[in-house]
């Protein structure tokens, strides 16, 4: 079978997007989506997305990291499918669809787009610098003097994404500079790459969220401006402090149709 795919990028991070409302793609085929993702021997992307049916939204969006599994929410994949979706005159310039942890709202103006995280209700404080938290995806989140630039992200990343707590299920490992106030920068390592990616969606939602705990905001609504290795993000948020809790979030930037062409399987 021959099928479309169009290639999207939100901030370096990149995607295979396949329209799969006929659900012909073999999605249990492992072996074919890592191909595929294979930066030397296929498309090459950090993971692939499909656009399913959903009969109560716009659409379902099946997310698979880079290994070829099966994985949790994708912040940029979000970003670059409701864009997809724009493009391909599937949904106007609003669009609600169903992820694996939810339901997300999408506002496309492109080349920008904003979606909608769920509400964050708990982080796991572990210092005064580290952080583990769900932003539809796990994540830990550490603040470091270091610039992240200087950082040896993928020795680091790995003690902590390899330890006994988190070496079943696997975590996201983020490094994060507090430059000035509502500004960070960011490096990120994923689970299911196993590699560092130029940017990650839900890790940039999380090292914003920590920001709060780390730099002791007060009550309020706020905006972040995020420096990733892949370009500029924004997140925007309603901070509680008793309990601890994040709603109203919003993670900003570009997503762009990078090429498209025909695979066969």
């Amino acid at each position: 079978m021959i099928s479309e795919f169009h290639k999207y990028q939100g901030a370096g991070n990149d995607f295979i997007i396949i329209d799969d409302r006929n659900l012909q793609f073999p999605s249990k085929n492992i072996s074919l989506i890592a191909r595929l993702c294979n930066r030397k021997f296929g498309i090459g992307a950090d993971g692939l997305i499909l656009l399913q049916p959903q009969t109560d939204g716009d659409f379902f969006m099946k997310y698979f990291n880079s290994d070829g599994r099966e994985s949790s929410m994708c912040g940029n994949g979000g970003r670059c499918i409701a864009a997809y979706a724009f493009h391909q005159q599937i949904v106007s310039a609003n669009t609600r669809f169903m992820a694996t942890d939810g339901w997300h709202e999408a506002i496309i103006h492109p080349p920008l787009v904003k979606l909608k995280m769920q509400d964050v209700k708990s982080i796991s404080v572990r210092n005064e610098h580290d952080f583990v938290l769900n932003t539809g995806s796990p994540h830990y989140v550490s603040f470091t003097s270091i610039p992240v630039a200087e950082l040896n992200l993928i020795k680091l990343a790995k003690t902590i994404r390899h330890n006994s707590e988190f070496n079943n299920e696997g975590i996201n490992v983020n490094f994060i500079n507090s430059t000035q106030p509502n500004e960070i920068s960011m490096r990120t390592f994923e689970r299911g790459v196993e590699d560092e990616t130029l940017s990650c969606g839900t890790g940039v939602t999380a090292a914003v969220l920590c920001s709060a705990l780390f730099n002791n905001y007060s009550e309020g609504n706020y905006r972040t401006e995020v420096e990733t290795p892949g370009g500029k993000l924004a997140v925007t948020f309603s901070y509680c402090q008793n309990p601890v809790s994040f709603k109203d979030i919003w993670l900003e930037g570009p997503a762009e149709c990078v090429f498209k062409g025909e695979i066969s399987f």
